[in-house]
């Protein structure tokens, strides 16, 4: 049998924890208190989806390598589904409002709709709309 996890944990670093809670409190998510301290957070993202947010300095004891400089490097690409189109630009547009950078401009392939920004610590999300009914089964 394949290996199945049953929760996924992001560790994503950040600059300011306070900036980056209250920047993604400002999209609507929770966060867990048994989780967080002033070098962590849990950040609730779906039933069994988590982005740990780590201050930098709290992050490097778990590598060896060196943190990703998101101005020039992208280490990853974060996307996360939403029930429609409209709540795809709700969602972005909300990341913008609340601090985030524009990324990519919105792409349109009919059964799937996305656009991408910024977090203020520069990790890239993507939020997608995928139409299942127009996408052919294998």
């Amino acid at each position: 049998m394949a290996f199945q996890s049953k929760h996924i944990f992001v560790n994503l670093p950040v600059k300011d924890l306070n900036k980056s809670v209250a920047f993604f409190k400002e999209l609507g998510f929770e966060f867990n208190p048994q989780f967080t301290d002033e070098n962590a957070t849990c950040m609730i993202i779906g039933e069994h989806i988590y982005a740990m947010l780590l201050v930098e300095s709290f992050f490097k004891t778990f590598t060896q390598k060196e943190i990703a400089d998101t101005v020039t490097t992208t280490e990853v690409i974060l996307g996360l589904s939403a029930e429609s189109r409209e709540k795809v630009d709700e969602f972005v547009n909300k990341a913008l409002a609340a601090g985030g950078k524009p990324y990519n401009d919105k792409i349109d392939h009919g059964f799937m709709y996305s656009w991408s920004f910024q977090d203020i610590d520069g990790h890239l999300w993507e939020i997608v709309y995928m139409d299942e009914s127009n996408v052919n089964q294998a």
